[in-house]
C-alpha cells in the first residue's frame, strides 16, 4: 500500500514543492489539482488547507503530511512530528490598536478577531480577559477597531500588523513548516520505514543548502599547512595531482564548507597556497 501523504496549499505550498522537486520527486498537479502525482508509485498525495493536516493525520485517513505547529496546536491533533522543515517561520501573536490603553482592556467585555479559536481560548482565559472571540477567514487584521478590540493572528515580521495601524502586545508561539506522521503509521514498520527514508532525504536537501563544496589545488610543500587550516564535514577528500617536467608534486582538495563562511576561507585558502579554487553548490549531503 503506497504512502499515503498530505501537501499543504496556500502559502507554505511553494516550500513544499520546491523541497520535493530537489528529493527528486516533482509534484506534478496536471487535471488533478487536489490529487497530484509524485512519480513514485510508493506515494499517494493529496493537497489540502494546512488547517486540516493534523486532524487528517490522527484520524488515520493518512500516513504524513506538511503543516505549521501553530495548526496542530490550535486543532489539538495527537501526531508525530518527524522532522522540523525550519520554513515559514510565524509568531502567533496578540495585537491591538496603537491607541489602545493595555489596562482598559481586562476592565470590559472584548471582542477578539482570529483564526486561532483554541490557542485564542486558552490564552485569553489563562490572562484573565473577559471576551468573545470571532472566528475569522484570513485578513484578521482589518477587524479593529470598528469590529474587534483584540486580534490574535500569525505574522512573519509585523510589518501588516504595524500598516493596520496595530502593536504586538503578547506573543503565544512561535511556529514553523514540519513534516508530520500520524501515530498510527508509525506503528507499521514499512510505513515508519518509507516515512524515515523521505525524511532523511529531506534532510539531505535542507543540509545542502546551507554548505558548498570548494575544491583547489595544492602543492605538497603547502599542503599541510593549508590541511590543518580546513573546516570540513568530517576530513576533506584528497587526491594526488600528475605531475609532469620536474614539477612540484601537488594534491587536489575537496571540502564541503557552510556558505556563511566562504568569503572568508577563499582569501585565506589562496594565502595559504591554494590555487585553482572551484565552488559550486551541493543537491543533497548525507552524512
Amino acid at each position: 500500500m503506497p504512502l499515503r501523504i498530505l501537501i499543504p496549499k496556500g502559502r507554505i505550498y511553494e516550500n513544499i514543492e520546491r523541497l520535493f522537486a530537489e528529493v527528486g520527486l516533482p509534484i506534478r498537479l496536471g487535471g488533478r489539482a487536489y490529487r497530484p502525482d509524485l512519480g513514485a508509485d510508493w506515494l499517494d498525495a493529496k493537497i489540502m488547507k494546512p488547517q486540516n493536516v493534523g486532524e487528517l493525520l490522527e484520524l488515520g485517513s493518512h500516513d504524513a503530511g506538511f503543516t505549521g505547529i501553530d495548526w496542530i496546536e490550535e486543532s489539538g491533533a495527537d501526531v508525530e512530528e518527524v522532522l522540523d522543515l525550519g520554513f515559514d517561520r510565524v509568531s502567533i501573536v496578540v495585537a491591538v490598536p496603537d491607541s489602545t490603553d493595555e489596562a482598559s482592556l481586562k476592565s470590559k467585555k472584548i471582542v477578539v478577531a482570529t483564526e486561532y479559536v483554541r490557542l485564542a481560548e486558552k490564552h485569553l482565559s489563562a490572562n484573565g480577559y473577559h471576551f468573545r472571540i470571532v472566528r475569522t477567514y484570513g485578513a484578521t487584521e482589518v477587524f479593529p477597531p470598528d469590529d474587534a478590540d483584540m486580534i490574535i493572528d500569525n505574522t512573519a515580521t509585523g510589518q501588516t500588523l504595524s500598516q493596520n495601524g496595530l502593536k504586538i502586545i503578547g506573543t503565544i508561539l512561535r511556529s514553523s513548516t514540519k513534516f508530520f506522521a500520524s501515530k498510527e503509521a508509525m506503528r507499521d514498520t514499512e510505513k515508519r520505514a518509507s516515512i524515515e527514508e523521505l525524511a532523511m532525504l529531506f534532510r539531505a536537501v535542507l543540509q545542502a543548502r546551507e554548505r558548498v563544496m570548494l575544491e583547489m589545488n595544492v602543492v605538497e610543500s603547502k599542503y599541510r599547512e593549508l590541511l590543518r587550516s580546513l573546516p570540513a564535514m568530517r576530513s576533506p577528500t584528497v587526491a594526488p595531482l600528475y605531475c609532469e617536467n620536474g614539477g612540484e608534486s601537488g594534491f587536489a582538495v575537496k571540502i564541503a564548507v557552510p556558505k556563511t563562511e566562504v568569503p572568508a576561507l577563499i582569501p585565506r585558502l589562496k594565502r595559504l597556497g591554494a590555487t585553482d579554487i572551484v565552488e559550486y553548490d551541493l543537491r543533497k549531503v548525507v552524512p
